[in-house]
């Protein structure tokens, strides 16, 4: 069982306690032989610190000799006791800080195969929390001090810098890394990593974070794998959802295997669609067959969400496609 004792911090708040206790109890003292309270509290301060002024009173008295004699050596201990225990304090945060920052690099150097995430604002956050269910090497770069301490907090191997300079790159261990994900807000920032990372490490995969769609086409000069525009992602999602609603609820609302499902859609360059079959529709009164057929490939039938509110899910080529329905869809190679 450690023993409280070992920790300045305690030793600390012990020896503040005891010059507390102290000066209290000898001011007393000195009030009781007759002084004002004002020249007891003084004469314990000059006498605990070792000042050394004159007395405030002459100290004759054989017992007011020996109480003052008394807080020599007892209020000298207190102050010695609390000034070693606050270097300690000091200094022992700094040997952990150092030994901290010295394991933690001793830790990335060890890694192979790893990610490099540069950022960790709200997208840096995210990706290394999945990173971290999905068992995958990480380390994070951020100047910021509090967004490193709360990353170390979190138990990730983290280096406070400039992710576009290459002295901290190299920290990370870019040229034994698998992957480098630059999410930081800045499309610039994003360029110059992206053309640093790439020239350091040829074979890494570079996956950039773009602001404006402008710049997609210069990080990929500059060298990135791929080129993820959130505001343009999001707003693709919440059109989608606001045109197709239907299709969505079929994957079972927004859980995180829906949201793993419509990522590999993505990936393979599909997507779901609601499309209405309404009285004028070609579609009108002909079957999933034929309406596959016509399509030659590019749909796949998923369900029917009949007018009267049922659902046919996976639904037989000579099903009837009735007007007021919707035909769910995969659909592939764009719209068309």
């Amino acid at each position: 069982m450690p023993n409280p004792l070992s920790h300045p911090r305690a030793n600390l708040v012990y020896a503040a306690a005891f010059v507390g206790v102290v000066m209290v109890v000898f001011a007393c003292g000195y009030r009781w032989a007759g002084w004002s309270w004002g020249d007891a509290i003084y004469m314990v301060v000059i006498t605990a610190f070792s000042v050394g002024f004159s007395e405030i009173h002459p100290v004759t008295d054989p017992a007011l000799r020996a109480w003052t004699m008394a807080l020599i050596v007892l209020g000298c201990t207190g102050i010695i006791f609390i000034t070693g225990t606050l270097v300690q304090w000091l200094t022992e945060s700094q040997i952990q800080r150092a030994l901290g920052g010295k394991r933690m690099e001793n830790e990335i150097e060890k890694l192979k195969n790893h990610t490099i995430i540069c950022g960790f604002g709200r997208i840096g956050r995210m990706i290394a929390s999945q990173l971290e269910q999905g068992g995958i090497p990480f380390v994070i770069l951020d100047q910021a001090a509090d967004r490193v301490a709360e990353a170390r907090e979190s138990g990730w191997l983290t280096l406070q810098g400039e992710a576009t300079d290459e002295t901290v790159l190299k920290g990370a261990g870019i040229a034994r890394a698998r992957v480098l994900a630059t999410v930081l807000p800045n499309d610039a920032a994003n360029v110059f990593i992206t053309l640093s990372a790439r020239n350091m490490n040829p074979g890494i995969q570079i996956i950039a974070r773009g602001e404006v769609p402008s710049t997609e086409r210069k990080l990929m000069q500059a060298g990135a794998n791929r080129v993820v525009l959130p505001a343009h992602i999001g707003a693709d999602r919440i059109a989608h959802l606001i045109l197709h609603p239907n299709a969505r609820e079929l994957l079972g609302g927004r859980t995180k295997s829906s949201l793993d499902f419509e990522h590999h859609l993505s990936e393979l360059g599909l997507d779901m669609e609601e499309i209405e079959i309404g009285v004028s529709s070609p579609w009108a009164r002909r079957t999933v067959g034929e309406v596959e057929k016509e399509a030659t490939g590019r749909l796949l039938a998923v369900a029917i969400l009949r007018q009267e509110g049922t659902t046919d899910m996976n639904p037989q080529p000579a099903a009837i496609l009735l007007p007021g329905d919707a035909l769910v869809v995969m659909r592939r190679g764009g719209r068309g």
